[in-house]
């Protein structure tokens, strides 16, 4: 009897849990899935892991005394956990409050990075996400049939250079530009939410005629030194449509960095759309 390696899957929100699930299944893993109750999707249960077991986002000790159970060294994170989650009503136990006070900031990169380090110290060792979906992850060039306008990209080399600043303090991945002006950034509140409010901000301009273009173009980077084992950049179908509502025109990635969890889908979106998709 053939006995397949285990793997954890810490699943946050959204399609990429369910992606790696799948793919790592297909390479003969026995998938023990770590389902954080506040974030992961139901259907998880319904893809075939060896076991699924649903934990609070505050249970650290549970999720690592529930690994070890199931003889799980080698994990994977997937799927976004809002960071927001944090400072909202959940209950620590020891184990995650006493990572939490040895924080000297909070954002993503210090609180996973601890994550991962105590996991390590357990003997669990965390590893990079998209190894399992290389084929999704954004190749370079235009990837829709319509290319970047002149403004789209004068929009795009500003953006770029904004985000690089914001990512550099880890406080978010994605910016919006409109002629070549700051309309959102990203936050706790993450890519949709960012996406839908430079949207709001541009309708609250209302109807006056303009000189100015009013399309928005939306810039998503992965951080400098992006640590590709969590908190890499995803965009989906799902993107293109909050794009689509909000009046945005293009939107440019990060080649390699970025996944496309819709893969194909994404880019014929996109053109159903108009929506110019660049990756560099």
């Amino acid at each position: 009897m053939v006995v397949k390696p285990k793997l954890g899957l810490v699943a946050g929100n959204g399609r990429f849990p369910l992606l790696a699930l799948d793919a790592a299944r297909a390479q003969g893993f026995d998938v023990v899935v770590a389902a954080i109750k506040e974030e992961t999707f139901p259907e998880i249960e319904s893809h075939g892991a060896a076991a699924v077991y649903w934990l609070s986002l505050g249970e650290l000790s549970k999720l690592i005394d529930t690994f070890k159970r199931e003889g799980v060294r080698r994990a994977i994170m997937a799927g976004q956990v809002k960071h927001k989650q944090i400072f909202s009503n959940i209950k620590p136990d020891w184990r995650l409050a006493k990572l939490l006070l040895s924080l000297r900031t909070r954002n993503t990169d210090a609180l996973l990075g601890a994550f991962a380090k105590v996991l390590a110290d357990e003997g669990i060792i965390l590893e990079n996400s998209t190894s399992l979906l290389e084929p999704l992850l954004a190749r370079p060039g235009v990837l829709t049939e319509r290319t970047p306008t002149e403004q789209e990209k004068k929009n795009i080399g500003y953006g770029r250079a904004v985000a690089c600043h914001l990512a550099q303090y880890d406080i978010g991945q994605t910016v919006v530009v409109a002629e070549s002006a700051c309309v959102a950034v990203e936050a706790m509140e993450g890519t949709d939410a960012t996406i839908e409010r430079a949207g709001q901000i541009m309708a609250s301009l209302g109807g006056t005629p303009s000189t100015l273009s009013r399309a928005l173009t939306v810039v998503k980077i992965a951080k400098p030194g992006q640590d590709m084992r969590f908190d890499v950049p995803v965009v989906g179908v799902k993107t293109i449509e909050i794009m689509r509502t909000a009046g945005a025109s293009c939107l440019a990635l990060d080649a390699g960095k970025c996944l496309l969890l819709d893969g194909n889908g994404i880019v014929e979106a996109a053109n159903s759309a108009q929506i110019c998709l660049v990756a560099d």
